[in-house]
């Protein structure tokens, strides 16, 4: 089954960025939140401009030359036996995730540890990358040196696993405590199989908060029946283009999710 989703040039004409005000990013660059605290949310696509429409008062949005949904394209690397998705499955609260990111509109590159702590706050370190590196961080003479400071595998123990491709909205409130993303049209390649998987119509929010601020948008979803919802992009991304992983856990996920998105 299927569901409607809006393209990029739908996304970035909605009538709602009319009314909702718009940071630049370069005042978002000042707003890190590389200590945080990480909430997730999915939702079906159908509620994604009721979302937007009932937040427009209390959050501003990120613009680049006049783009809202901006493409993200993140470059998964994991060991050759897969130690940071197996990790994660497991449930283990100690945890790292490395990768490299293209903002497609800034043209900006980035390598990326981002460590998950036992007591559930991510923290992120990175540092800016030439396009060239996107997909051989470990050859590249300063990704590796960042990468042997910082991360918990050699740059020769991992090597990219999964390409993901998607449309990203970011918020952030008026205190500036809070950023809110929103990702839709999620594509994934894994390029170790050459093999593809999506889901279609769905929506990943991610609440990142760096203390227990109140927020207008747990409201916001509350009131459209929208649940706090553990999920990676990596795992979930990494299940859907190969069977051949640990996958028990993410597939009771996955039935949950498609539940939500078909199930009106």
């Amino acid at each position: 089954m299927t569901n409607s989703k809006m393209t990029y040039e739908q996304l970035n004409s909605l009538p709602v960025w009319d009314t909702m005000p718009t940071i630049t990013l370069g005042e978002m660059s000042a707003i890190k939140l590389m200590n945080r605290v990480d909430t997730k949310f999915v939702m079906p696509e159908r509620l994604l401009v009721q979302l937007l429409e009932m937040a427009a008062e209390e959050y501003s949005v990120q613009g680049i030359d006049g783009v809202r949904a901006c493409g993200y394209t993140p470059l998964s690397c994991d060991t050759a036996d897969y130690d940071m998705y197996t990790r994660h499955h497991n449930q283990q609260l100690v945890r790292q995730k490395i990768r490299s990111r293209r903002y497609e509109e800034s043209g900006q590159c980035f390598i990326e540890v981002k460590n998950k702590t036992n007591k559930g706050r991510t923290k992120k370190k990175r540092i800016v990358i030439p396009d060239s590196a996107f997909d051989c961080v470990a050859s590249h003479a300063e990704a590796h040196a960042f990468l042997s400071e910082r991360a918990a595998y050699t740059p020769e123990e991992i090597a990219p696993a999964l390409i993901t491709r998607f449309d990203r909205i970011t918020l952030v409130n008026k205190a500036h405590t809070e950023r809110l993303t929103i990702d839709t049209n999620l594509r994934f390649r894994n390029v170790r199989k050459q093999t593809e998987g999506e889901m279609e119509g769905l929506v990943i929010v991610e609440l990142k908060q760096d203390g227990m601020y109140f927020s207008p948008m747990k409201e916001i979803l509350q009131r459209l029946r929208v649940k706090p919802f553990k999920v990676s992009k990596y795992c979930l991304g990494t299940v859907l283009s190969q069977a051949e992983v640990k996958h028990n856990r993410y597939k009771r996920k996955i039935r949950l999710i498609e539940k939500m998105l078909y199930n009106e």
